[in-house]
């Protein structure tokens, strides 16, 4: 399957009984999304913040495995090749709710399935972004790449996020640390940290290197809840 191939519409199903409703807007595929799991949320952020993902889809369709019909939680295109990403916690949770077609070619296609202690070990990092994809997606329509390149000349050698913001200081400091953020998402720039500690501004980042990471990352009643340019709030 050729990366020519038009993204897989997500299917309309129904909210489970009892199950969450997440909305966000994905930078990656310039529309909203809606997500019922919390664990969905989270490979969600780790599909966002993944440099070498071009394109992904939720909910792209039904596979057959073990004789069982399991939704996928995503497809996910990167530059050499595609995969259906199934979280394994309560992974059949939508048989029940539509058996209407939906069932996937599987050929080119492979299945990663994402263990929920993969998620929990990249807490950190999925709470990073889920701080720094808000500002990025509030303010996507006012990013120069002037500034961008600025920004990437200073990180000439490992800078912390203090010191590139003093040292950009006469611009506006939420556009500055925006495109910095966006910079992290296209795999330009670096910061290791913010896979085991919190954002600060004490953050180190640095040029990217070549080589980039690995593609392939990892209730009760009827509550709603909206994710809002990445942040969460229940109705």
């Amino acid at each position: 399957m050729g990366n020519s191939l038009p993204i897989p519409q997500p299917l309309a199903l129904a909210r489970p009984r009892g199950a969450h409703r997440f909305e966000a807007f994905s930078l990656k595929l310039a529309r909203r999304v809606t997500l019922y799991r919390h664990v969905a949320l989270q490979q969600w952020v780790l599909l966002e913040a993944n440099s070498t993902v071009e394109a992904f889809c939720e909910r792209p369709g039904f596979v057959i495995i073990g004789g069982q019909q399991i939704l996928a939680d995503f497809w996910v295109r990167y530059a050499d090749g595609q995969e259906l990403v199934i979280l394994s916690e309560a992974a059949s949770a939508f048989d029940a709710v539509s058996n209407d077609g939906g069932t996937l070619d599987m050929q080119g296609l492979s299945i990663r399935r994402v263990e929920s202690a993969e998620l929990l070990a990249s807490r950190v990092r999925i709470n990073n972004w889920r701080s720094m994809l808000p500002c990025l997606v509030a303010n996507r329509r006012l990013l120069a790449r002037s500034l961008s390149e600025t920004i990437v000349r200073l990180l000439s050698q490992p800078r912390r996020l203090a010191d590139i913001e003093r040292q950009l200081s006469s611009g506006d400091p939420v556009l500055v640390r925006a495109s910095l953020f966006n910079l992290l998402r296209e795999g330009r720039v670096s910061a290791p940290e913010l896979h085991s500690h919190p954002l600060s501004l004490l953050t180190t980042l640095s040029p990217r290197r070549r080589n980039h990471e690995s593609p392939y990352c990892a209730t009760p009643g009827n509550r709603c809840e909206h994710v809002v340019y990445g942040c969460l709030y229940a109705v």
